[in-house]
């Protein structure tokens, strides 16, 4: 019916789109877009990114070696680095028919030698005019007869910081100082204006056409499965960083479960992780390793041994930070520690971070005395940091004895998924009595809510029943609480309309 995310996906996938929310393929969508247009940003002076001045053979070399170097990542696993190569050698291509004069001698098709490196571009208007003087700016169509008649190619010149030129077209238009210069006037359709209104839609329509058959491209050389996860159904990178110092033997034997069972439910589904990063850390930290196969990290994990520590609070952040920068974006990040940690002057830059990224930060704490020598023992206030950075993250921090740590897991599986869309997310310190409503609609399923705190009492209410936290499997929801974790998982099927969580803390 549209163009929409969710219809392109529907299309695309069928009725695999449960698993895949259409909000991962907008944010790759938007990638594209972003590095599309902020090519006119950082090589606004570079010729060859826009065919000006009749940079032919450099700007189609600029769309080629994208184009090999968008497979490559492809073939990688690297779909990010994919999309935004696409993006800058989007726009190259699409400047091609704004900026040249193909449109104007009458073409109605792409040129296929932009994005073939097999074939050359050839006929250019080398040392000879092209436009006639155009006194007013807005000629039509300044190009000379002759040009026109040979179907010789040229383009616009632009003059950014000089009116110097040859006796060529202008590209034109008020930042363009070589359009004061004869031959005046431009040839560029970048815009719909009275004079130029056909010439754009034709070069509109045209560069249409032409990024379809650039993608289209792509497609047969990536395949249709990766050629979708390039954007559509891959979910974002699963990443572990684990404390490796010698209380945390429990820890990692869970970490390890986890990540193992994860692994092998989720491969060889749309659903499987693009990468997978762990990152161990003690007294130093790292190093940072990466790997597409499932495998290869189910034996990297395997390798992790608990080791040293003491009463010394760990260096989390610092191993949190190597995560961060060596994540791509909107990746989901899983910290399993149990002491605070010690370099929290990092603090600002871990928040600077999970901003720019928009990652995803679950803490997993498992408290031992050996945390209490250097800092205060209140449960909450030794592990305050990491409750706040979870929340700027819009992850979890859950606290829990090493005992309970297997069951407070199963929040990794459920967060483990492309389709994960957070509805809604509050927090109150101190927590007081206050109604927090929802809206549900009928296109969002397995809907689990995550409460944490003290002393907490709630009551689930949908629009027309209620259920308390004292029922462990009602009408609404099962209700599992582990530590100071309360996991609510929400029976299908879902009345839709306006919920609430009644809480009091």
């Amino acid at each position: 019916q549209g163009s929409s995310a969710e219809e392109l996906l529907r299309a695309c996938l069928g009725t695999a789109t449960g698993e895949v929310s259409a909000a991962k393929f907008r944010e790759a969508l938007n990638q594209i877009y972003m590095q599309n247009s902020m090519v006119d940003r950082d090589f606004m002076a570079s010729d060859r990114h826009h065919f000006n001045s009749e940079t032919f053979n450099e700007g189609r070399a600029l769309i080629t070696q994208g184009m090999t170097a968008i497979k490559a990542n492809i073939r990688s696993g690297n779909f990010q680095a994919a999309r935004e190569t696409l993006g800058r050698a989007l726009h190259t291509l699409q400047d091609f028919y704004s900026h040249s004069n193909w449109v104007e001698l009458g073409n109605k098709k792409p040129y296929p030698n932009l994005i073939r490196p097999d074939l050359t571009i050839s006929n250019i208007a080398v040392n000879t005019p092209t436009c006639s003087d155009c006194a007013s700016g807005t000629c039509s169509n300044p190009l000379l007869p002759a040009i026109l008649n040979e179907k010789k190619l040229t383009s616009g010149y632009m003059g950014l910081f000089s009116n110097n030129k040859p006796q060529k077209c202008s590209h034109g238009g008020d930042a363009d100082l070589s359009s004061t210069q004869n031959p005046r006037g431009g040839i560029n359709k970048d815009e719909r204006k009275p004079h130029n209104a056909d010439f754009h839609n034709t070069a509109v329509a045209i560069a249409t056409e032409a990024t379809l058959q650039l993608l289209e491209d792509i497609r047969g050389a990536a395949g249709n499965k990766d050629y979708l996860l390039m954007g559509i159904a891959r979910s974002a990178v699963l990443c572990f960083v684990i404390d490796t110092t010698g209380s945390m033997a429990d820890d990692i034997a869970e970490a390890k479960r986890v990540a193992h069972n994860i692994i092998d439910s989720k491969k060889g589904t749309q659903d499987e992780p693009s990468e997978y990063i762990l990152v161990p850390f003690n007294d130093p930290f790292g190093p940072l390793i990466r790997t597409t196969n499932p495998d290869v990290m189910k034996a990297e994990i395997a390798k992790l041994d608990a080791s040293g520590g003491g009463d010394i609070p760990e260096m989390c952040l610092s191993g949190l930070q190597l995560a961060l920068t060596g994540a791509p974006a909107s990746s989901q990040i899983y910290v399993f520690t149990d002491a605070p940690a010690k370099d929290t002057h990092l603090e600002k830059t871990i928040i600077a971070l999970i901003r720019s990224t928009k990652s995803t930060v679950s803490f997993f704490m498992t408290p031992t005395k050996r945390s209490t020598r250097s800092v205060s023992s209140e449960p909450r206030s030794v592990f305050q940091l990491y409750y706040d950075l979870a929340l700027a993250s819009g992850g979890q921090a859950i606290q829990v004895s090493k005992a309970e740590l297997p069951s407070a897991t199963d929040i990794i599986v459920d967060t483990s998924t492309s389709a994960l869309v957070t509805i809604l997310q509050r927090a109150r310190n101190p927590g007081r009595v206050e109604i927090f409503p929802f809206l549900l609609d009928a296109s969002v399923s397995n809907i689990t809510a995550y409460i944490t705190g003290d002393s907490l009492r709630f009551t689930l209410k949908s629009p027309s029943v209620s259920q308390s936290h004292t029922v462990s499997n009602g009408p609404l929801a099962v209700i599992q609480t582990v530590g100071n974790l309360r996991r609510v998982h929400f029976t299908s099927p879902i009345e839709t309309g306006l919920w609430n969580i009644s809480v009091e803390s």
